[in-house]
């Protein structure tokens, strides 16, 4: 499908949803069925790594399929491995919010005795999922008072497509409470910490996605699956050393989703490589007639294709299509030798030219002072508490009061802002490149264009750090091929973090966990 065409169904939904055409209440409901998937997608025939065949929670989404299709590897042995860790560690990651370890492996048994090449592509898989998807017969509380005992009687439908896939719910990853900060109890005291600084709880481990990240850079998890609304994946992937793609607006359905914004909420996977980030979003994309959002959208492209590397017979690594990388003029103000080597990197793959970009003088005040919209959206859904019982909310309760102080014209003056940096991306930005750079996730996650989140190094400290992409609508497949590329030329991305010293019951006891403020928590509020 053309690009103006893909522009031109993209600014037709924008403009539906912020009509209040998807609004989803926040009071809980069953999920309806999941729509059928649009493709069945087949996962290539990979080398296996040797630490993934000696440790299989070492191993890669992709590299458990590989293992488990050639016999070498059963569900069970692998859905064992991730709970012995989650025993063994999580009291020091706090990565999950609930286990579901015996239903696990019953799911990991009957998988080991169907047979060979049937069961769907994530056969056996066992996955994290965010605590705020629809988790049928498992708690849901969205690490909210509100919440608290919500138990659905349905999977919200990328739940309902990663199980129909053959994937297994090892249980809910923590999250920020109603999906804000990072992840912390109700009352702002930091929980799940970054897998890489597991003794040091004040090293941010991105949010509000955190459990789902932890889960997987701690080896808890083959992959997972969050939700971002300012940068709770890709955030959180690049603090973790994973790679986070967030889609475009109406690319995988919200419902079964506890809202945050409605016009920004967003579903995808974070995952350890740029092919299990495809092969996850392969299965949860399509349309879904519970969501208004994903209707009448361009086709899923073959995203597994996308992230397979293009490599010569003599090893060379070109990029699958010509694409132009966008760098903004201030990419290099932080982490200067770094990116800087990650550009060098970058323009030494054949088939990428960068291009230098400078924002439009107004960026600031369009992606600063006119964010405070989102405010509002999160505030509507939830008015019935606020009335009713505001203590429900916890630290968070700040950003939601804030809320109900945005009038209706302000509301107003900041959709009008939003087309206004829709025109400056699409028709200025984007028109002299076809992927670009950032310094954080939220212009794109104002506007609901895609967005990949990747590592490419590690800062003094040993804690890792990644790069946000942006992409044209629809065209994850695009933002894909950049990062298997650049993951063809390194190995951050195969990196992975030492277990906690100290035994978890010790450590969980002794550490002293920061609190949030209720100014702290709105200042860092998605």
């Amino acid at each position: 499908m053309s690009r103006s065409l893909n522009r031109r169904v993209f600014l037709a939904s924008s403009a539906a949803v912020a009509s209040g055409l998807t609004l989803q209440s926040a009071t809980p409901a069953s999920a309806a069925p999941a729509s059928a998937p649009t493709s069945t997608p087949r996962v290539p025939d990979i080398d296996v790594r040797k630490a993934a065949q000696q440790d299989p929670t070492e191993a890669t989404l992709t590299e458990a399929v590989v293992l488990m299709r050639r016999g070498q590897l059963t569900s069970e042995t692998l859905t064992e491995a991730y709970l012995e860790r989650i025993q063994r560690y999580d009291a020091t990651y706090q990565a999950y919010a609930e286990v579901t370890g015996d239903t696990a492996l019953t799911a990991a048994r009957k998988a080991d005795r169907g047979r060979a090449g049937t069961g769907g592509v994530l056969r056996g898989i066992p996955l994290c999922i965010k605590d705020n998807y629809f988790t049928k017969g498992v708690p849901t509380r969205c690490n909210s008072y509100i919440f608290e005992d919500f138990v659905p009687d349905q999977d919200a439908t990328a739940v309902a497509r990663l199980k129909a896939a053959g994937g297994i719910v090892l249980g809910k990853g923590q999250m920020g409470p109603l999906a804000t900060t990072r992840a912390t109890l109700p009352n702002g005291t930091v929980t799940t910490v970054n897998a890489w600084t597991p003794e040091d709880p004040s090293v941010d481990p991105g949010g509000s996605s955190t459990g789902p990240a932890c889960s997987v850079a701690g080896r808890l998890a083959s992959s997972s699956i969050g939700t971002q609304t300012g940068g709770s994946i890709v955030l959180p992937s690049n603090q973790q050393n994973l790679t986070g793609l967030k889609p475009t607006m109406g690319r995988v359905s919200i419902h079964g989703i506890i809202p945050l914004s409605f016009t920004r909420d967003h579903s995808g996977p974070l995952a350890r490589d740029a092919m299990d980030a495809a092969l996850m979003l392969q299965v949860m994309a399509g349309p879904d007639t519970q969501d208004p959002r994903t209707l009448g959208l361009p086709a899923v492209p073959d995203l597994i294709r996308s992230a397979t590397p293009v490599v010569s017979r003599g090893g060379a690594v070109r990029i699958r299509r010509a694409t132009r990388i966008g760098v903004p003029a201030d990419f290099l103000s932080a982490q200067k030798t770094l990116r800087g080597t990650f550009l060098d990197q970058l323009d030494a793959i054949s088939g990428v030219t960068l291009v230098n970009i400078t924002y439009p003088a107004d960026w600031d005040l369009l992606t600063g002072t006119f964010n405070a919209a989102r405010l509002a959206e999160r505030t509507e859904p939830f008015r019935h508490w606020l009335r009713a019982d505001p203590a429900k909310f916890g630290v968070s309760l700040l950003s939601w009061l804030q809320g109900l102080m945005l009038s209706g014209d302000e509301w107003i003056t900041a959709q009008r802002a939003k087309n206004h940096l829709l025109r400056e991306v699409l028709d200025g930005l984007m028109d002299r490149c076809d992927v670009l750079l950032q310094t954080g996730p939220v212009p794109f996650d104002i506007l609901g264009l895609p967005e990949i989140g990747f590592p490419i190094g590690f800062d003094a400290a040993g804690v890792p750090v990644g790069a946000i992409l942006g992409g044209q609508p629809y065209e994850e497949d695009r933002l894909l091929e950049v990062a298997a590329a650049y993951q063809a030329v390194t190995d951050w991305h195969t990196r992975r973090p030492a277990d906690p010293t100290s035994t978890s019951a010790r450590l969980k006891a002794a550490t002293v966990r920061p609190q949030l403020s209720a100014e702290e928590a709105a200042a860092a509020s998605a």
